[in-house]
């Protein structure tokens, strides 16, 4: 009896030895997440107003230029652009709240009216992060 609870206490003392393992890993795989700043920008103008958790994104439906998602150097005085991303491009419905996938494939940039031509007052354009090192807190654009 005494040697069945071993060979059961190894078997257990194995699994959680492998699950804490794995789970170590993760938590250093995850460390890597969302260390890049990144904006939205319309053009060479940044799309947010300001760049805090105040911030807010709104275009107005006559819009126009390329709108891209860069990485930025922030500072007090001034955001300068580092680098363009590929991103996706989500609308949310303004009364469903439903998310419809605009664009499929990766796109550095694209055309803001052919994304508005989609859109209604009061939508949303969502733009999605393809990586996890790249960190976008004002994500989602309101339509006007």
């Amino acid at each position: 009896m005494i040697l069945r609870k071993t060979k059961t206490m190894k078997k257990v003392n194995s699994l959680i030895l492998s699950l804490l393992c794995s789970t170590m890993s993760f938590a250093c795989f995850g460390q890597n997440s969302f260390n890049s700043c990144t904006a939205a920008f319309l053009g060479d103008k940044m799309v947010v107003d300001e760049y805090t958790t105040k911030g807010k994104c709104i275009l107005p439906a006559t819009a126009t230029g390329k709108l891209t998602v860069c990485t930025v150097d922030l500072s007090p005085t001034a955001t300068k652009i580092v680098d363009r991303i590929p991103f996706r491009v989500a609308i949310r419905d303004k009364n469903t709240k439903t998310l419809l996938a605009f664009s499929t494939q990766d796109v550095k940039q694209i055309d803001v009216q052919t994304v508005l031509a989609k859109c209604r007052k009061g939508d949303h354009i969502v733009l999605l992060t393809v990586d996890s090192t790249y960190a976008m807190p004002h994500n989602e654009i309101l339509v006007q």
